[in-house]
C-alpha cells in the first residue's frame, strides 16, 4: 500500500550545462534548488524516480523545535519561518500549519527531561509550555484518562509529506529551474581535481557544483567517488486510518504511540523511534561507528530482514557510468511495512484513543531513514572533491528542517552569510569517533 503523493509534470530535456546540479528530489534537494534559483543560478534537479517519493513523503510531517538537539535547534527554528514564507511567496500548498505539538506522559523521568529541555529552549528564545497533571488531563481528554504531565509547543506544527516536496519543485520550476524525474545520476566527472559534470543515465550535465541530497543512497554514491560517509538506514513503518468519528489533536505524542492529523481528515499513526535495521554490507562496514547510536536506541530498534538487500541502496559494489546502476533497477525505495509494527501501532492507538477503536487500516507503508552515527546530518563541501556538496544523514528529522537545510546549502554554494552556523553539520567530523556525541531527540 502506497503513501499519498502529489504527481507533478517535469521536463524530459536534459540541459547540457548548469551552474548547479542537485542530485535527489526529496525535500532537501528541492528546497536547496529553490533557494539557489531565487538567487539567479541555473539549477537542474535530477531524480531517479519521482519527486518526494522516498522518505520525504513517508514521514510524520512534524515541523518541530520541541526536544531538538542543541545542534539542530537553530535550523529547526529558522525552518518554521521559512515554511510560512515559502507559502506566502509562492502560493504553493505544502499543508504547513503551526498547529502546535502536544506531548503527554505518565513517566516522571520523561517529564523531567522535557522540563530540562524547556529550560534550555528559553536560552534559545523558544517557547514551550510544561503542563501540570490537571492541564495535561484536560487537554488530553480525548484519551479518557489522567496524565501526570505534558508539553505543548505552540509555535511548532506540521506539513503534508504528500504535498510538500512536489509543491517546492513546482515553485522552483516557476523560477526557471529544471527538474528531471526518472533520471538517475550515475556519477561525477572531474577536471583538475574538482567537479566538472554530473553523469546521468540520459547524458552528462556540465557543472562545477553538485549538491548530493540522495537520502538513503548517499553512502553508496559517495563510495563511487572515494568518499567515506558512514550512514545506516532504519526501516520505519507508518499506519494511516480514515473515518475517525471525533476530532483528535493535530499532533499528539506519547511514548507508546504518536498521532498526526492529515489535511483530508485521516490520521497517521506511528511508534516514535521504532524501526528495523536490515543487515547489509554497508551496515556491517560501519557498524562500529553506530554502536553508540544503537546502544541509546536499543529499546525501539530491532533486527530486520532482507528489505535492505532488496533495495540495493547499501551496496558496497562499484558501478560503471556507462551502464545501469542499482538506482535504475530500484527507482523508488518502497520497503515492506513491518507487520508487527502495524499491529502494535494499531493496538496502542486504540488503547490510547477510544475514537480509533472502530477504524480500520486504510494504508500502511515503510521508508528508510538515513542516519549518521551521531544523529545529526552531514551538510557541506567534501574536502576530497571540491565542488561536491553533501547533504544527507538527516536521521529522521529532514522533513521539518528541510527549508533551513536548503537555505544553508544555497548559502554555502553562493558564498553568502550562512543563515545559521554550518559548523555542527560539517561532514569532516565523521573522520572521528561519534562516541559520547549522539543526539538527544
Amino acid at each position: 500500500m502506497q503513501q499519498p503523493l502529489r504527481t507533478i509534470e517535469t521536463s524530459r530535456q536534459v540541459p547540457t550545462c548548469a551552474d548547479v546540479v542537485v542530485i535527489g528530489g526529496g525535500i532537501i534537494g528541492v528546497f536547496a534548488a529553490y533557494y539557489m534559483a531565487q538567487r539567479g543560478l541555473s539549477v537542474v534537479v535530477v531524480e531517479k524516480g519521482r519527486i518526494g517519493a522516498e522518505q520525504s513523503s513517508r514521514n510524520w510531517g512534524w515541523c518541530r523545535q520541541q526536544n531538538r538537539d542543541a545542534r539542530e535547534l537553530p535550523m529547526a527554528t529558522r525552518s518554521l519561518a521559512l515554511w510560512e514564507q515559502f507559502a506566502a511567496d509562492t502560493g504553493e500548498d505544502t499543508g504547513f500549519n503551526r498547529c502546535g505539538l502536544f506531548y503527554l506522559s505518565n513517566d516522571e523521568e520523561e517529564i523531567a527531561r522535557w522540563a530540562r529541555w524547556r529550560d534550555f529552549a528559553k536560552t534559545a528564545g523558544v517557547t514551550t509550555h510544561m503542563l501540570s497533571s490537571r492541564e495535561a488531563t484536560e487537554r488530553g481528554r480525548v484519551t479518557g484518562r489522567s496524565w501526570k504531565g505534558g508539553v505543548f509547543s505552540p509555535t511548532d506544527g506540521t506539513a503534508d509529506p504528500g504535498k510538500a516536496a512536489p509543491a517546492v519543485a513546482a515553485a522552483f520550476m516557476k523560477l526557471g529551474g529544471t527538474v528531471l524525474q526518472n533520471c538517475a545520476a550515475r556519477g561525477i566527472e572531474r577536471e583538475a581535481g574538482r567537479v566538472s559534470g554530473v553523469v546521468t543515465e540520459a547524458g552528462t550535465i556540465k557543472t562545477r557544483t553538485a549538491v548530493y541530497a540522495g537520502g538513503a543512497w548517499a553512502s553508496s554514491f559517495c563510495r563511487q567517488l572515494g568518499i567515506r560517509f558512514p550512514q545506516a538506514t532504519v526501516r520505519q513503518t507508518i499506519v494511516r486510518v480514515c473515518g475517525v468519528s471525533e476530532r483528535l489533536p493535530d499532533a499528539l505524542h506519547t511514548a507508546r504511540v504518536s498521532v498526526t492529523r492529515r489535511g483530508d481528515g485521516s490520521y497517521n499513526l506511528a511508534i516514535s523511534g521504532r524501526g528495523r535495521v536490515d543487515p547489509t554490507p554497508q551496515l556491517l562496514r560501519f557498524a562500529p561507528q553506530f554502536v553508540p547510536m544503537f546502544a541509546k536506541r536499543w529499546r525501539n530498534v530491532f533486527p530486520g530482514g532482507l528489505e535492505g538487500l532488496r533495495g540495493g541502496h547499501e551496496t558496497l559494489a562499484r558501478w560503471r557510468l556507462d551502464a545501469p546502476t542499482p538506482m535504475e533497477r530500484v527507482r523508488i525505495l518502497n520497503p515492506r511495512p513491518d507487520a508487527a509494527a502495524v499491529r502494535q501501532t494499531c493496538e496502542r492507538a486504540a488503547d490510547l484513543l477510544p475514537a480509533l477503536r472502530n477504524t480500520g487500516v486504510a494504508s500502511a507503508w515503510a521508508g528508510f531513514v538515513d542516519s549518521t552515527p551521531d544523529g545529526v546530518p552531514g551538510i557541506g563541501e567534501v574536502a576530497e572533491l571540491p565542488g561536491f556538496i553533501l547533504a544527507s544523514g538527516f536521521s529522521g528529522h529532514g522533513f521539518g528542517i528541510g527549508p533551513g537545510a536548503g537555505h544553508l546549502i544555497a548559502d554555502l554554494v553562493t558564498g553568502a552569510e550562512p543563515i545559521f552556523d554550518p559548523k555542527p553539520y560539517d561532514p569532516a567530523r565523521f573522520r572521528h569517533s561519534a562516541w559520547g556525541k549522539v543526539a538527544d531527540f
